[in-house]
Parts: structure tokens; sequence; C-alpha cells
């Protein structure tokens, strides 16, 4: 009886370690800027790893809270900031020039993704052969671009992502597994952007999924998106089921390579 007791205390430990997640602030070299780690406490093994984009705000909350909930479910996690500054905006003008900013130094911002995944496979533990990356608005535009430039990633996820570009993939380029979630009331993702895109990943032979929810309009992830659009009338809102089906079709794809 002795013996079992030990045992009876891990197996009864188990929930509470599982839902256990470390944060770790983590500094990219040469003063690319910062980023954060997440990575599960009770990882015995190397298992799929996510890079987490934010949305034109910056690196806040809610971009740190979906590579925490990631790193809940068992994936280590690293929130990059892609600013490299840390500024984080309360208003779209600050977001359009920080957005704008970034993406006038494309050399940098793929820098910031390569020290942020070197980090992740290194510190984080996770797969190199399974790394994903997921992006949300401004951020879903730059992980589809990362797997443009042929990055060699297991998938990347764009949720209410741009889709346009001025240099599409070309065949045989991309390697990852492609998921886009958009709204199908998204007026910053119109209907004709969706269609090129499309035909874009369908040309360069892509194995893409997506996901148009009808009436859903932009930032439908984030929880605090239908206050925002009502105080600066643009047009976002959360839409819970939206957000639930996105996600579950990110785990799947995560999952689909263990």
């Amino acid at each position: 009886m002795k013996k079992l007791i030990p045992f009876l205390f891990a197996f009864l430990c188990l929930p509470a370690m599982a839902g256990g997640v470390k944060e770790t602030a983590v500094t990219l070299p040469d003063n690319l800027g910062t980023a954060v780690l997440y990575t599960p406490r009770w990882a015995m093994k190397a298992r799929p790893g996510v890079i987490v984009v934010h949305e034109w705000w910056g690196l806040n909350d809610y971009a740190r809270s979906r590579a925490r909930q990631l790193a809940a479910e068992g994936y280590p996690a690293i929130a990059v900031d892609m600013y490299g500054t840390g500024k984080v905006a309360d208003h779209p003008d600050n977001a359009m020039a920080f957005m704008n900013a970034a993406l006038a130094e494309p050399e940098k911002m793929n820098a910031r993704f390569d020290a942020a995944r070197a980090i992740l496979e290194q510190q984080g533990k996770a797969d190199s052969a399974r790394i994903y990356a997921i992006g949300y608005c401004f951020g879903g535009a730059v992980v589809l671009n990362q797997a443009r430039l042929g990055k060699d990633l297991a998938g990347v996820a764009s949720f209410h992502g741009s889709l346009g570009t001025k240099t599409p993939a070309q065949a045989g380029t991309v390697k990852a597994r492609v998921l886009v979630a958009t709204g199908g009331a998204d007026p910053m993702v119109p209907a004709e952007q969706v269609g090129a895109f499309m035909s874009e990943m369908t040309t360069a032979g892509v194995n893409v999924q997506l996901l148009s929810f009808p009436g859903v309009k932009h930032s439908f992830t984030n929880p605090g998106a239908t206050a925002v659009g009502q105080q600066f009338n643009m047009p976002l809102a959360y839409d819970e089921a939206a957000d639930r089906s996105s996600w579950a079709a990110l785990l799947r794809m995560i999952r689909n390579k263990e």
C-alpha cells in the first residue's frame, strides 16, 4: 500500500501540472527587440512550437494571451514584437504608423521572425521539424509572407489578416500548410482579395484551407474588438462562434502532425 502513495500523489497532481505555463521575457539578438516565450511546465518531450505575431496594435495582452493559450494546450509558443520597440497603440492612427514603419523594413521583420524561431527551438524546446506560425490582422499578413518566402514551416494560420501581396507565391515554393480564417463581412479583407488569394494558392500548389464566416467582421477573434470598433467607428466586432471554430481548426492542423 505504501508503494502506491507516491503514484497516487503524482496522479492527483497531474491536472495542476498540466495547467501550468511558464512565461519568460526574452531579448532578440542584434538589437532586434523582444519577445515573450511561453512553455508548458509539464512537457516531457519536444512538441510542435508556434510563433505568434500580433495585430497592428502591437505586442499587447491579447497577442500574449494567444501564445499562453497554446502553451496551455501543450505547445511551446513565442509572441514576438514585430515592431521591435515595445510600442503598443491605443489609437488607429498610431497603429497605422507603427505598422507602416515595420513594413518599410521587411528584412528586419524577417530577422525578428527567424530570431524568435531560434529561441523557440532552443529555450522552448520545440521540435524544429514542427514549427507553426500564426498571426492576427497585420500578423496574419506577416506569417503568410513567411510562407510565401518558402520558410521551413509545418503550417501557418492567418486570422482576419490581409491576404494581398505584391510578391505572390511561386509554384513549389510554399512548404507550409496554410489556414486562413476571414470574416465574410470584413471590408478590410474584401471578397475580391479572398478570391485572388485562393487563386494564388491554388496556382502555387499550396495545401490551403479557407474558413469564411458569413456576416462576421474584422478582428472577430479578439473579445475587445467590438468596443474598439464602436469607439473609433471601425468595422470591428468579436464573434464567439467564429473565434471558437477557427481556433479549433488551428489545433486540428497542429495535431495532424503529432
